[in-house]
């Protein structure tokens, strides 16, 4: 099977996946954004990311651990995920909507499993198995799951929230990076290119 038929084939999945159990009744959406680290960090650092790129799922698995330890936990960065909504869009949608389930405290726990479950998803095209294990990992039972995705105001406000993004017109690529508020990469970035990224915001910020 190609990729194009993948892709085609987990969004086809995603699309019944709400559809396979009675919703009753989802839990409430965290609201706001979801972030990382000592909010008083001289650098901020917001990732506009989706859960149905390729490279953004590369830089979570391979790149973004690391970082973490070294800035994040040590309240040298404040780390904010943006919500962005890249084809297929289901899967991303799905995804961000499980976490958000999830909650703040679980947030990130979710975004971390679907990530890590991306290359199985794409060889096998089964969305749903992904994204259900992102949810158990989140402390979701799969009926919470099912009704999370089939919940429609939420799916409204995601929409709303990615389309506010595209209208600000500076979002052209999955991962797109920004430190203090200026735009630094529009793809995945190196080690050495988050080390530089950060002394730079830092000096600035002086």
């Amino acid at each position: 099977m190609s990729n194009a038929s993948r892709r085609l084939a987990i969004a086809a999945a995603l699309s019944a996946m709400a559809f396979a159990a009675a919703p009753l009744g989802a839990a409430a959406q965290a609201v706001g954004d979801m972030s990382l680290g000592n909010p008083k960090a001289k650098v901020k650092m917001v990732e506009y990311a989706s859960l149905s790129c390729v490279h953004c799922a590369h830089f979570n698995n391979d790149v973004f651990p690391a970082f973490k330890k070294k800035y994040i936990d040590t309240g040298k960065v404040h780390y904010t995920l943006r919500e962005v909504l890249t084809e297929p869009v289901q899967v991303a949608a799905a995804g961000y909507l499980t976490a958000r389930c999830a909650g703040p405290a679980n947030y990130f726990k979710v975004v971390d499993a679907a990530f890590l479950g991306f290359d199985q998803m794409m060889k096998t095209g089964d969305a749903r198995a992904n994204l259900l294990a992102a949810a158990k990992a989140g402390g979701l039972t799969e009926a919470q799951f099912v009704a999370c995705v089939s919940d429609e105001a939420a799916l409204e406000a995601l929409h709303a929230r990615t389309n506010q993004i595209a209208a600000e017109g500076e979002i052209s690529g999955t991962p797109t990076f920004f430190f203090n508020g200026k735009k630094v990469s529009d793809q995945a970035m190196t080690p050495a290119q988050l080390d530089a990224a950060v002394a730079a915001a830092a000096k600035a910020a002086r």
